[in-house]
């Protein structure tokens, strides 16, 4: 069955084509690490997750790289200001390196409480240096740089095709708008690919040909992904913020570096909005995942959440919205404890995969697997959506045997010793339910 993706590039659904048989090639922007992730963040690796789920579904061998962002991420897309990871080291009076690979553990226990499958490949920027080099001299050979009092910059009247996915109106562009005065910059959109500083003015430098200092941020990706996949690969995600700007200027330098087409299909996330307002750290209206955890959410609350909205729509977060999702998610999980095992009707499987092959429509695949009613059909998508429903069938011995000694209880009519033990197990997360057939339960957590 074909998978359809909405490219960004075309701004079109198209048939899914790997540059190789079965095998997909995946790169996705992954955390600036001077901060916790925000749940805006994270709505953008659920998506992608589902997509990489979808991928390995549909029997693709999958190659993930999530690169982590340790350097080079100023407070300005115009290059201007502090690198964002110094600026908290300085807030907080730390190491910058000890701050990013605080955030960075961080980071990744928020993917594991989330289902998020584990990328293959992580790269922290900070290793790639030398790559990133080599990468902005092969555009100085080419005629592609200037030289700045600060930086190195991309001249992007050289490269006829900037802006084309972004559909920047690059004549009316007007600076203060995309980005800020810059009155060495030759042209409003171009772009730093390394950024001078004076020896021990900040805590992450490096030497270079052109002196002391750091990469810029666009080139740190183009410098990973190729160092994985070469100048030319499958699926490039992000969130939709990163269109005009990073994604534009990767495409920019990389297709100039190498005069090959970058990537052949870009997915974008939308924004979760708070109060009708992108969530962002600069702004401070933003939830972490602990703050939803403290207030007796799961993640995979959240998850359920996430994925019953299309990922390119924007979402509103609000908390009734969330306790909504909740209380669906624990009655499809009663739902499934009460059903019992048969086989799989072939046209189900195939209409739920075709909602999910529809670019990625985990809205309308949850929808059509509340009338199935089939418990293997929901633990069989599980697979794409994460949700860890097949636990309902894992219990711990601790668990086992509280659900055994309450069995007991009952049968001797201490029902306060029964009811001790149900106020045990909730709080482990265990729902117990008595029928005419015996005690039934299921796990909500």
């Amino acid at each position: 069955m074909k998978i359809r993706l909405y490219n960004t590039l075309s701004w079109k659904k198209e048939v899914f084509k790997s540059r190789k048989l079965r095998k997909a090639e995946m790169y996705t922007c992954g955390l600036t690490v001077y901060n916790y992730a925000h749940i805006g963040n994270l709505r953008t690796y659920i998506f992608e997750d589902v997509l990489r789920r979808v991928l390995e579904f549909n029997h693709y061998k999958v190659h993930q790289v999530m690169n982590i962002t340790d350097v080079g991420h100023l407070v300005s897309d115009a290059d201007t200001g502090e690198d964002k990871l110094e600026k908290a080291a300085k807030e907080k009076n730390k190491n910058a390196w000890e701050l990013a690979r605080f955030y960075t553990k961080e980071f990744k226990s928020d993917l594991d409480k989330l289902n998020i499958e584990k990328p293959q490949s992580m790269p922290k920027a900070t290793k790639f240096v030398s790559q990133m080099v080599d990468l902005v001299k092969k555009l100085e050979e080419k005629g592609y740089t200037y030289k700045t009092s600060d930086g190195i910059y991309f001249d992007t009247s050289r490269f006829k095709r900037y802006g084309e996915m972004a559909k920047l109106d690059i004549k009316g562009l007007k600076e203060g708008i995309r980005v800020e005065k810059n009155k060495e910059k030759k042209n409003p959109t171009d772009f730093a690919l390394w950024k001078f500083s004076k020896k021990g003015e900040r805590q992450m430098e490096w030497d270079s040909p052109w002196g002391n200092g750091f990469p810029g941020w666009h080139i740190e990706c183009s410098a990973m992904s190729m160092r994985y996949f070469g100048p030319t690969f499958d699926i490039h995600c992000g969130g939709i913020d990163h269109i005009p700007v990073h994604h534009t200027n990767e495409i920019a330098q990389s297709e100039a570096a190498t005069g090959k087409k970058y990537v052949n299909y870009w997915l974008h996330g939308e924004f979760l909005l708070i109060d009708k307002k992108k969530m962002a750290k600069s702004k401070g209206n933003f939830y972490r995942l602990k703050d939803l955890e403290d207030k007796g959410f799961t993640p995979l609350d959240f998850r359920f959440f996430i994925l019953t909205s299309h990922y390119r729509t924007k979402l509103s977060f609000a908390f009734d919205k969330l306790e909504k999702a909740k209380k669906e998610l624990v009655g499809i999980r009663k739902k499934i404890a009460t059903l019992k095992s048969e086989s799989i009707k072939e046209e189900d499987k195939r209409e739920v995969l075709m909602a999910l092959n529809d670019d990625l429509d985990t809205s309308r695949a949850i929808s059509l697997l509340q009338k199935k009613n089939n418990k293997n059909l929901w633990l069989m998508f599980d697979k794409v959506l994460g949700l860890g429903l097949s636990r309902e069938s894992e219990l711990s011995n601790e668990e086992q045997q509280l659900l055994k000694d309450r069995e007991v209880a009952r049968k001797n009519k201490n029902f306060k010793k029964s009811d001790e033990i149900r106020d045990q197990l909730k709080k482990l997360g265990i729902e117990v339910e008595d029928t005419k057939d015996g005690q039934n339960w299921v796990k909500t957590i």
